[in-house]
């Protein structure tokens, strides 16, 4: 994959390394490429949903083929769904797949935007959605994407005249967008946003429909096309030696928390598009037939064309600094344009084609990752010139510092280096994803600042400005302040900087269950961002709950280590949820935040401060059986809650099932998706199986329907079909139907009362056909929507027991939903009453 990463090293303003920040190194290829893309002046913009919604075939085609500006707005972040490589979840999950569509379109060469919504789980209708969602201020969100980006064609993923037949969210970003491209260019709606952007209409929206959405292929090739326009996506890039479906499925595998790694795809690859608004084109293959997409289309621009398109035409592969004269004369000629919007878009195009001719690398890094307003850092300039052409460094600014630079000439290859110290002014704001900063609502994210809303990420704090005159022209090139370092395992690597407090704190467990009145040992951990730092820690507790110190002291000595005070917390005598926050008082200052940091190779590290918070619930909860053997799925954090409750719980290797080693274990659990990931289950499912006919009990959480092969005959020991159904409202009301069965009897009565409190969902992938063997315990459905009996399902075999759940535990017992604790006691306790009866009497 790196390697055709390597090839793909075009569009050299938007696309770069996958790591972060890492200086783009530009072929003449590349540099022609982005010559080509400067001369289109057509703008089209995707929308969809979430995160994978997107068409990577046709972002590739129209940013790469047809050469137009390119974007996609993913209404939410993916928030509510699930992780297959760690263990983020809700807004940190968000994090993660946005710095995975980031990293998306830095292949596929579009750009990123989203709205406030939250992706707050599955929505079987749009107006659940958009009541959630808040719809005027989401409308208004897309509305502000469409006058800012100023798409000249706007494409929905989804059909906005087909509610209920898919996901209420994809059905809703097609509605909002539909609606939204005729109020971009009302001065009347959100009139609050003409202060920083203007009215935009739009020429063009369609939808990108295909065989899908008619039911058959067949069905689609009998449909009334006249109304369609027909693309081949599948087009080949001579020079890059890659064809677009390649680099699409490249796109598209940067998703690697939703498994949507893939194999590459070639050749012939047809889209449609239908039109909804807008007059039709003549020429059915291009979404942007009679609109001006020259130089022609803004005041002065025909001059400017002129010039570059002769580049174009004439372009020196083997001597692309011979185009330095035009291309200067044609930057001087665009700062003249009065319209702003082209202006500042193809000011930074050109500049950064002007850098890639001369070779020129520019670059401001500290070496520490991180610091804190009021402190100073060494930032480390480099500045090199690797062409004949004569470059000036008048002057370097690091936001508004000026370092003092005086004009120093780069001469060819000789590296300019300096150490300038840079400023931390005391107001500067910590690092943090800005859509995070404030307390939102189950459906919408809270942005203060609305110049953020849209915006895939907080902007850079510190950058450097380099004043720099080429052949007597002033050009001013920005890069973002980096932190670089080396590691012998990874070689050179570039992270952002970051801003963080002097200290954090944070608990082990983000959920504290006390199973009966014992009190328990509190760690919480102060980690120092600056050297040399003490104070004290307070717990803030609620009504009820009690502390055995009121505050305990910490002394750390260097940055970057951690020091770990306890409190003893005791609970309240009855049922009880609250929670549990450190405040860290140091210098006069009170921090209350947490700091949580996102590593994986293929984004970069992101440095999220939330809330320091633990959930603290008393529950009165019995369980029978001690040693739990839990077998990992996509990832839940299911093991962790059990062990809270005073469970035994050991992680399984699959590798090393066998007849005897599961004997040890009261119960076997299944992590969600099991069958679907862990290929070495269809070699262990007889051991599973054969524990449970000779007296264990097998739990299988969710898995996704017809996704785990055809090595497995069946995931359970009698017939059972997993279907989509889902109940997707985590209030609507369940009715106990086995009402004399163990599950919600032993050792816990499980009552209605049991499932108020649940989050996102009461669960998903429903069994909807099973055999006579299974007893469905509970009854469910959603407004409208006939009830489903498949979301617990209980089988003897031989003499043990199979159940299989599409309950949400996994959502549910990482935020201490004290049901669910109850329901999943019950689920490990079967059988046990039986035990505990024979026990009675014997004695």
């Amino acid at each position: 994959m790196r390697y055709l990463l390597g090839l793909l090293t075009f569009s050299i303003f938007v696309l770069g390394n996958v790591k972060a920040q890492t200086p783009k190194n530009s072929s003449a290829t590349d540099i022609y490429h982005s010559i080509e893309k400067l001369n289109f002046l057509g703008t089209a913009l995707y929308i969809a949903a979430h995160p994978d919604d997107e068409n990577t075939r046709l972002i590739s085609y129209l940013s790469n083929d047809v050469k137009a500006r390119t974007g996609y707005l993913s209404l939410t972040r993916g928030d509510g769904g699930q992780n297959l490589i760690g263990p983020e979840l809700r807004e940190l999950l968000g994090v993660l797949r946005t710095q995975e569509l980031l990293a998306a379109r830095r292949v596929d060469g579009g750009e990123q935007f989203f709205s406030r919504a939250n992706d707050f789980g599955y929505s079987k209708q749009p107006s659940e959605t958009l009541k959630i969602w808040n719809k005027e201020a989401i409308l208004g969100d897309v509305v502000r994407t469409i006058r800012k980006f100023k798409p000249d064609v706007i494409i929905n993923r989804f059909d906005h005249r087909t509610p209920g037949t898919t996901h209420g969210h994809h059905t809703s970003s097609a509605m909002l967008s539909f609606e939204a491209f005729d109020l971009a260019n009302d001065s009347n709606a959100y009139p609050e946003q003409l202060a920083s952007t203007n009215t935009w209409q739009p020429k063009r929206l369609f939808f990108n429909t295909s065989w899908w959405f008619y039911g058959s292929e067949e069905k689609f090739k009998e449909a009334d096309k006249s109304n369609m326009l027909h693309m081949d996506v599948g087009t080949y890039y001579p020079m890059l030696g890659m064809s677009n479906n390649e680099i699409a499925s490249l796109a598209s595998s940067q998703h690697l928390c939703q498994g949507f790694g893939r194999l590459s795809s070639r050749g012939t690859e047809d889209e449609y598009v239908e039109l909804l608004k807008g007059d039709l084109p003549k020429d059915k293959s291009n979404l942007f037939d009679g609109i001006d997409t020259s130089w022609s289309r803004i005041d002065g621009g025909k001059a400017i064309g002129e010039i570059l398109y002769d580049v174009q035409d004439n372009f020196n592969f083997k001597d692309p600094t011979s185009h330095l004269p035009k291309l200067l004369e044609a930057y001087q000629l665009l700062q003249n344009i009065s319209d702003e919007h082209w202006k500042n878009l193809k000011t930074e195009e050109l500049t950064t084609i002007i850098s890639a001719i001369t070779g020129l690398h520019l670059e401001a890094f500290t070496k520490t990752g991180y610091t804190n307003p009021s402190q100073n850092v060494d930032v480390q300039i480099q500045a090199l010139n690797r062409s004949d052409i004569t470059i000036e460094l008048k002057s370097i600014f690091l936001n508004d510092q000026n370092s003092n630079v005086d004009n120093t000439v780069l001469n060819n290859n000789e590296l300019f280096k300096k150490k300038i110290e840079l400023n931390i002014p005391a107001s500067t704001d910590f690092t943090s994803p800005y859509w995070l900063m404030e307390k939102g609502t189950l459906g919408t994210y809270t942005v203060k600042n609305t110049d953020l809303i849209g915006k895939p990420e907080t902007p850079r704090a510190f950058n450097a400005t380099f004043n720099l005159n080429i052949n007597g022209v002033l050009i001013p090139i920005i890069r973002p302040i980096v932190y670089k370092y080396a590691k012998p395992d990874k070689g050179e690597i570039y992270q952002p900087f970051e801003v963080v407090p002097e200290a954090t704190s944070s608990f082990t467990d983000k959920v504290l269950i006390f199973a009966d009145a014992s009190q328990k040992r509190i760690p919480v951990t102060i980690k120092a961002h600056k050297d040399s730092i003490s104070g004290t820690v307070e717990l803030k507790y609620g009504t009820g709950w009690q502390v055995d110190k009121k505050t305990q002291p910490f002394s750390i000595i260097k940055k970057g280590d951690e020091q770990t005070v306890y409190f003893t917390l005791s609970p309240p005598a009855t049922e009880n949820e609250s929670s549990i926050a450190p405040i860290i008082k140091l210098n006069g200052k009170e921090i209350t935040k947490e700091l949580v940091a996102i590593a994986y190779d293929h984004v970069p590290t992101q440095t999220v401060l939330l809330p320091s918070e633990t959930k603290v619930v008393r529950l009165n909860i019995e369980k029978a059986g001690e040693n739990i053997g839990y077998i990992m799925g996509a990832g839940d954090e299911v093991p962790t809650s059990l062990e809270q409750i005073g469970y035994n719980v050991q992680l399984i290797d699959p590798a090393t099932i066998t007849k005897e080693s599961l004997k040890k274990y009261d119960a076997v659990v299944l992590g969600i998706r099991a069958y679907n990931v862990v290929d070495e289950l269809k070699f262990k499912q007889r051991f599973i199986l054969d524990y449970a006919k000779n007296g264990g009990t097998v739990i299988v959480q969710y898995n996704t329907a017809s996704r785990w092969g055809s090595q497995f005959e069946n995931i359970a020991p009698y017939d059972i079909e997993i279907s989509r159904d889902r109940v997707t409202n985590e209030n609507s009301d369940v009715e106990i139907i086995a009402k004399d069965n163990s599950l919600v009897n032993f050792p816990n009565e499980i009552n209605q009362s049991d499932f108020d409190g649940w989050v996102q969902e009461r669960g998903l992938y429903f069994p909807n056909k099973w055999s006579a063997e299974f007893t469905p315990v509970l009854e469910m459905h959603d407004e409208g929507e006939e009830s489903t009996k498949g979301s617990l399902l209980i089988a003897p075999y031989g003499k043990g027991n199979y159940i299989y759940t599409g309950l949400s535990f996994f959502r549910e017992l990482p935020v201490g939903v004290p049901g669910a604790y109850k329901l999943f006691s019950n689920m490990l306790s079967v059988g046990k009453d039986k035990v505990e009866t024979k026990a009675k009497i014997k004695g």
